[in-house]
């Protein structure tokens, strides 16, 4: 069997997003790597990319022509490891690589948050559980990124051939570093912001699950205990306009800025003061590490990505995602209080690190060179010792 790895997904803005750098590791191994998913995007170190007409409902029809279509592309291509991701495109490429691992093909599957979690619709339960614990059987490693759906996998027996915990996506930690107090004083400047601005920031979409609403009506509830205080939100998304109509009604427009789509996050981020973060679920989020990598207290939600990420009194504060003015009172008071947030932000820093893209990498690697019969000087008393023990877990 060839060096030949294949990558699949919903869609394929999502390798663009967090995979682009485990595409390179295959490269640079001399392997020719592909990747199916829906979508048009051209991707680096790629040697073919597949159009698939996934759908991220389970439901639609086209999702049937994709698990044919991906059927045939594994059964004929020859992939010594195939790795899939998302719900939707990794359970159907579970499936449709049922032959191909009785042949030798190695199917790993990263979940990148269960959609069921403590706290979840009983709906989620309902219909992604049984779903999850069904294709365990169909995965050679069933990969998370977080401790409980790490030990709930676990506990509720999935029979995937190993079950295993990496640190996230990861983080250039080296792109997102603190900046000093003369510099982010000019990037305040430079961006229209007055030095003595405290800037709370949040990037992300705009939907349900994000919960921008949460933090708009917490800034407004405290907006006369932060006087030079501004929130800062940056993405699109359809709730963008209900969004924008909240914070004038709320009579807080003029100091809540809609930043719209950006893509120099790393730029941003070293000015800001506070991170904050409102979804109602999360796996394991990047933004906050970034954010976390950059120096800066963070104030969250609270949900499993979150809280692994975040320790209360430490290096920021959990809170509820339905209660506003419990928001607002931590929001006032990372705004009085600086030395709380120079504390906070030296704990993020550190905590970071745990999260780069260089202990990422290094973990994902173990585990794609554990298949490949001792090659590059991995030893079977490695491979036994990986098979047992979970990254990550303290």
């Amino acid at each position: 069997m060839e060096n030949k790895v294949l990558f699949c997904a919903t869609v394929d803005y999502h390798f663009q997003k967090f995979h682009i750098p485990f595409l390179r590791w295959f490269k640079e191994q001399g392997w020719e790597v592909h990747v199916a998913a829906k979508g048009k995007l051209s991707l680096p170190f790629v040697d073919e990319k597949f159009d698939m007409p996934f759908e991220r409902s389970p439901f639609r029809a086209s999702n049937f022509q994709a698990y044919r279509e991906l059927r045939e592309l594994i059964n004929n291509g020859g992939y010594r490891i195939i790795h899939c991701h998302t719900p939707v495109g990794g359970g159907l490429t579970r499936l449709a690589a049922r032959e191909a691992r009785r042949q030798g093909t190695h199917v790993l599957y990263t979940a990148h948050g269960f959609h069921f979690f403590k706290g979840a619709p009983w709906l989620n339960w309902a219909m992604y559980y049984p779903a999850e614990r069904w294709l365990a059987k169909y995965t050679d490693c069933l990969i998370t990124i977080n401790e409980e759906d790490y030990r709930r996998a676990i506990e509720r027996r999935f029979s995937a051939g190993r079950i295993l915990r990496v640190h996230g996506v990861g983080v250039d930690i080296d792109l997102y570093r603190p900046v000093t107090k003369a510099q982010k004083t000019a990037f305040k400047e430079r961006n229209g912001f007055l030095p003595e601005h405290i800037l709370m920031f949040y990037a992300a979409e705009f939907n349900a699950n994000k919960n921008q609403r949460l933090l708009i009506e917490a800034f407004a509830l405290a907006k006369h205990e932060m006087p030079n205080a501004q929130l800062l939100l940056a993405g699109e998304g359809r709730l963008r306009a209900s969004c924008e109509e909240l914070a004038a009604r709320l009579g807080v427009l003029d100091r809540v800025r809609f930043l719209g789509y950006r893509d120099d996050i790393a730029d941003l981020l070293p000015m800001c003061d506070v991170a904050l973060a409102s979804s109602l679920r999360e796996g394991l989020p990047v933004n906050i590490v970034e954010a976390m990598a950059c120096g800066l207290p963070v104030l969250a939600s609270r949900n499993r990505g979150h809280s692994e990420l975040v320790a209360d009194g430490v290096n920021g504060y959990i809170v509820s995602s339905k209660d506003a003015r419990e928001m607002a009172a931590k929001m006032a008071s990372l705004y009085r209080l600086d030395y709380v947030r120079e504390q906070f932000g030296q704990e993020s820093r550190r905590s970071a690190d745990r999260y780069s893209l260089g202990r990422v990498e290094g973990e994902l690697s173990k585990i794609y060179l554990s298949y490949l019969d001792g090659a590059h000087g991995v030893t079977d008393e490695e491979k036994g010792e990986w098979t047992k023990v979970p990254w990550g877990v303290q």
